[in-house]
């Protein structure tokens, strides 16, 4: 890995595989993690989220060069990187000033939250497509991993986010601006096997962690 802007690293999905387990390529209080496929992209959204931070940050900009998908590359990710914070964000990120200042603010108002969700302009704090995740809360649910596994692409970020409303573990401030920047965003389909897994998880209350029916009416 290099960084040709501080606070950013480059790597590759081949070469967080080739790391033992438990090793760790990245160590810092809040790791965001950006699977990429356009370099350029990528560059512009972690330069942006650096700058505009607030405090500290480092970047983990992971080329998708084993056709992984993102959630896989989250995942993976988060077992070879330390830190109490991971952040989950993709390529086409804008970041808003002080935005990761006020995500960890919401988190110091509300000690019990283990997610924040940011503005992104769409699910008003009650989705986090975007997500800031305390990993000591985290670590129960998936085994170590971030989302469920089964998932490629799509509805991982709302199981998680079911979850931690059920436990009344997600946080949000309006001023944490992260939003993603897809002008055809809203005409492109899911992912058909994403969105049959997550209803066939969700008739199960996700292994019973979520109990409330209006929650579990919310998505899908």
């Amino acid at each position: 890995m290099s960084a040709e802007v501080p606070g950013l690293h480059w790597s590759s999905a081949s070469a967080l595989r080739a790391v033992a387990e438990g090793g760790c390529v990245l160590d810092a209080p809040v790791v965001a993690v950006l699977p990429w496929v356009r370099r350029e992209a990528a560059q512009r959204a972690a330069r942006l989220m650096i700058a505009r931070a607030g405090v500290a940050l480092q970047v983990l900009a992971v080329q998708d060069d084993a056709g992984l998908g993102p959630v896989a590359i989250w995942n993976l990710a988060l077992r070879r990187t330390c830190g109490a914070f991971f952040l989950y964000v993709a390529e086409d990120a804008f970041a808003g000033r002080l935005w990761l200042r006020f995500a960890l603010q919401a988190l110091q108002a509300k000690p019990q939250a283990g997610l924040v969700a940011f503005n992104d302009g769409k699910w008003f704090g009650q989705l986090a497509g975007f997500g800031l995740v305390r990993r000591s809360w985290l670590q129960p649910l998936y085994g170590g991993d971030l989302f469920f596994p089964g998932y490629a692409r799509h509805y991982g970020d709302t199981e998680l986010t079911l979850i931690a409303r059920q436990q009344d573990a997600l946080a949000y401030h309006p001023h944490a601006v992260l939003v993603e920047v897809d002008d055809e965003k809203d005409g492109k389909p899911v992912d058909e096997a994403d969105r049959a897994l997550f209803r066939q998880r969700a008739a199960q209350g996700f292994n019973g962690r979520v109990v409330d029916k209006g929650l579990l009416a919310s998505f899908g």
